[in-house]
C-alpha cells in the first residue's frame, strides 16, 4: 500500500464530506435506528491467543512479565522466550474447523442482529487481509481472510457485519519482552509483528509518556480505515486507551472518514467507545462488563462475555448462567441499551458447547418474547422492584437475586410489555406502575388497558384486575426459569 496516497485519500474524503474531524462536526452523529432496534449482538474474541488457551486473551502480554502465572506456564510448556515466543504460536493457529456459515447460523439462531469480530486485538495479529502488514490471518496461520468470510456468511443470514479494533494498546502490549532475553528485540520497523513494544505507561495518566508516536498513530489510522474500506462494517468498536490525549486527533479523523464513507455507501454507521474517548454525542457509549442502574435518555451498549474470566477461549473458562444473562439483557433493554455478548472460539475454529448452549437458550427465549425486545423503546418507567443494579464497568461478576416484584418495562406500538424477572408459579403478580390511579396523581399511567396476555403460553389461564395499588395478574400454567413477559394492550 502507498501510505502517503492513502492518507491523502483520507484527508480528501474529510474535506469533501459532511463530517469534519472536529467535535462540533462529529456531534451531527445520531445513533441509527437499525442499532436501536437490534438490541442484541455477538462479539467474537478469536486469535492467536486461543492456541495457548491459558489465563485469558492477554496471554501475549502476561507471558513476557516475570512472576506471572503465564510467564511460568510458558517456560514450563514451551521453553524459554528467546527460543519460543508469541510469534511461534502463529503456525499452530490453523482454524482447521472454522466454518463461517455454521457460526452465522448459530448467531442467527441466538436471535442476534449484528456480529462484531475482533479484527485486531492488542497482540497485533490481523484477522483479515491487509496491505499494511504481512502478519495477518490471510497470509499466516489459517491463511484465510477470517473477517471477509464472516462478512459473507453473516450478511447471507441478514446479520449486520461489524468490526472491532484493539490496535491502539499494541503500543505497549509487547513491551515487557524487551526487559529480558526474549524474541522481542530490535531492529523493529513499521508493520513488524511486535513493533513498537514500548514501555507500559501509567494508564491512569491520560497524558502519560512515552505517548504513542505520530508514526504509530498514523499506522493505526490507516489500519482502521483499511478495515472500513475493505469490509464496510456497519459498526466499529474501540476498546479502552482510546481516550489518551495523543490519540484524540487521529480518532476524530477516523470518525469523520468513516461517517463520510458510510454516507457515500448509503448506510448509517455506529462507533462504540469507552471512557469518554469521544466527546459525548459524537458516537455511542459502551460499558464493559457492566450496565446502568437507571434508564438513560441516550442510547448505549453493554459488552460482556459468556465466560467470567476471559474474553478468549481458555481451557478453564468459567461460564455464566444463560438465564442470568437473559435477566441482564432485559434490564439493559428496558434502560435504553443493547447487549453485545462475546464468545471465544477454540483455535481450531469451533465454538464451545457451553457457549453454544448459552446462545441457543437466549435464542429460544427471544423466539417467544422478541416482540417485547426488538424495535422496542423505553417506557416512562423502566424498572420497579427491590433488586439494586450495580452501576458501572466490571460489575457483572456478582449474582443478582431477582424477585417476583422486580419488573422491567418496554413499549412498542400499542402495547406496554412487562417482564417479571422471576416468575412465581401459580401466584399473583403485581405491577404497581400500572395501577388505576386518580388522574390528578401525575405522572403515573392513566391509560385504558384493553387486554393483558402472556407471551409464549397460549394455553395458560389468565385473569387480571386493576386497583389503586397495581395491575394484578393471576395465571395458571405459566412456569419459566427466564423472565415471563406480559403484553398489555392500550386503547
Amino acid at each position: 500500500m502507498d501510505r502517503v496516497k492513502y492518507l491523502e485519500k483520507i484527508e480528501e474524503t474529510i474535506k469533501n464530506g459532511r463530517f469534519k474531524d472536529t467535535w462540533e462536526s462529529l456531534s451531527q452523529y445520531e445513533t441509527p435506528a437499525w442499532f436501536r432496534d437490534a438490541k442484541f449482538g455477538i462479539f467474537i474474541h478469536w486469535g492467536v491467543y486461543s492456541v495457548p488457551a491459558f489465563g485469558n486473551e492477554w496471554y501475549p502480554r502476561s507471558m513476557y512479565i516475570k512472576g506471572t502465572r503465564e510467564y511460568e506456564h510458558h517456560i514450563k510448556t514451551y521453553g524459554p522466550h528467546s527460543q519460543f515466543g508469541y510469534k511461534d504460536f502463529i503456525p499452530m493457529f490453523r482454524a482447521e474447523k472454522f466454518d463461517a456459515n455454521k457460526w452465522a447460523e448459530l448467531f442467527a439462531a441466538a436471535g442476534a442482529k449484528y456480529v462484531v469480530p475482533v479484527a485486531e486485538h492488542h497482540d497485533g495479529f490481523q484477522m483479515y487481509k491487509s496491505e499494511l502488514s504481512h502478519w495477518n490471518a490471510a497470509e499466516m496461520g489459517p491463511c484465510r481472510d477470517i473477517l471477509g468470510e464472516l462478512k459473507l456468511a453473516c450478511e447471507a443470514k441478514g446479520l449486520n457485519i461489524c468490526a472491532s479494533s484493539h490496535r491502539v494498546e499494541h503500543w505497549f502490549f509487547m513491551g515487557h519482552g524487551r526487559e529480558f532475553d526474549s524474541d522481542i528485540k530490535e531492529p523493529m520497523q513499521v508493520g513488524d509483528f511486535y513493533w513498537p513494544a514500548m514501555p507500559e505507561p501509567n494508564h491512569q495518566d491520560l497524558f502519560s509518556t512515552p505517548a504513542p508516536s505520530d508514526e504509530f498513530l498514523t499506522d493505526w489510522l490507516l489500519r482502521c480505515c483499511e478495515i472500513v474500506d475493505r469490509y464496510h462494517p456497519r459498526l466499529v468498536y474501540f476498546d479502552w486507551w482510546m481516550q489518551h490525549s495523543a490519540v484524540k486527533p487521529y480518532l476524530r479523523k477516523f470518525a469523520a472518514y468513516y461517517y463520510n464513507r458510510a454516507e457515500e455507501w448509503g448506510f448509517k454507521p455506529v462507533i462504540n467507545y469507552k471512557h469518554d474517548a469521544f466527546q459525548f454525542g459524537c458516537a455511542t457509549v459502551d460499558i464493559e462488563r457492566g450496565q446502568f442502574a437507571d434508564c438513560k435518555p441516550y442510547y448505549w451498549q453493554t459488552d460482556t462475555a459468556c465466560a467470567y474470566n476471559s474474553w478468549g477461549y481458555t481451557e478453564h473458562n468459567h461460564f455464566r448462567d444463560p438465564y442470568a444473562l437473559i435477566c441482564d439483557f432485559v434490564d439493559i433493554v428496558s434502560k435504553n441499551g443493547n447487549l453485545l455478548l462475546n464468545v471465544g472460539p477454540k483455535s481450531d475454529g469451533t465454538i464451545t458447547e457451553e457457549e453454544t448452549n448459552i446462545l441457543l437458550t437466549i435464542g429460544k427465549w427471544l423466539s417467544v418474547n422478541g416482540e417485547a425486545i426488538y424495535g422496542s423503546r423505553p417506557w416512562r418507567i423502566s424498572a420497579e422492584g427491590p433488586t439494586v443494579i450495580p452501576e458501572g464497568q466490571f460489575t457483572d461478576g456478582g449474582k443478582k437475586e431477582f424477585t417476583s416484584n422486580d419488573i422491567r418495562y418496554t413499549t412498542r406500538g400499542g402495547s406496554i410489555y412487562a417482564f417479571v424477572m422471576k416468575y412465581p408459579e401459580n401466584e399473583e403478580v403485581a405491577l404497581p406502575a400500572l395501577a388505576d390511579r386518580d388522574a390528578s396523581s401525575k405522572p403515573y399511567f392513566h391509560g385504558i388497558i384493553k387486554n393483558v396476555s402472556v407471551l409464549g403460553f397460549d394455553d395458560a389461564k389468565l385473569n387480571w384486575r386493576r386497583d389503586g395499588e397495581a395491575l394484578h395478574i393471576k395465571t395458571q400454567g405459566v412456569s419459566s426459569k427466564a423472565p415471563v413477559v406480559f403484553r398489555i394492550e392500550i386503547d
